[in-house]
């Protein structure tokens, strides 16, 4: 466990590339996340809890079992870690981070990449220690993923005309509806119906007209 009480990102996040363990308990019981929270340091709270060792993803970029390939290209466990592991989780700056890299913005790679964030989905759920927060994230993600993918194939103007729909306002209010509608249906389609988190959302949201 490590102090996260100074309020410091930038340690926070060396010392978890270090590998510091993010689930170690202190002497009262409480998770390194929990005493950040505790003192106020909601920045650090946020890089522990979107951190996401690379070596996690590394995993996929071996062939696993009877796979004569790995489900993830090398190439691209760079591009993707960056995304799984950013704290800005808007929609237009997650597709806008797929843009800006080649090697990402390209049917087949992401295609690759969203059965990955899917795998690793379930796997957060099923372990012993299970991660909705994190689950959820992944699922987020590839679901962005797959709109990315329709734009690809679709529209004459690719990911620029996604980022336009999520960013266009209604005309009586300018609140972005293909926004909303893009966040709850990710939500709707989160496969694991017991989950809490899940169940916490839809009672927050259900009730909320867009």
């Amino acid at each position: 466990i490590f102090p996260p009480n100074s309020g410091n990102k930038e340690i926070t996040w060396m010392m978890l590339e270090a590998g510091a363990e993010t689930d170690v308990v202190n002497s009262v019981g409480r998770t390194a996340a929990q005493m950040a929270a505790f003192v106020g340091q909601h920045d650090c709270v946020t890089v522990i809890n979107n951190f996401f060792p690379r070596e996690r993803l590394d995993y996929y970029t071996k062939p696993q079992g009877l796979d004569k390939e790995p489900k993830l290209p090398v190439k691209l466990a760079g591009p993707l870690h960056k995304i799984i592991t950013t704290t800005n989780m808007h929609p237009v700056k997650i597709v806008l981070l797929v843009k800006e890299n080649p090697l990402l913005a390209e049917v087949e790679a992401l295609q690759k990449c969203y059965r990955v964030l899917d795998l690793i989905c379930e796997k957060c759920m099923k372990q012993k220690d299970m991660n909705e927060v994190l689950a959820m994230k992944m699922h987020y993600i590839s679901c962005i993923f797959q709109k990315c993918i329709t734009f690809l194939k679709e529209r004459e103007d690719k990911l620029d005309g996604l980022i336009k729909s999520l960013l266009k306002g209604r005309e009586k209010d300018g609140f972005p509806v293909y926004q909303e509608k893009l966040i709850r249906e990710s939500i709707r389609k989160f496969p694991y119906c017991e989950a809490t988190l899940l169940q916490q959302l839809v009672r927050s949201i259900a009730p909320v007209e867009i």
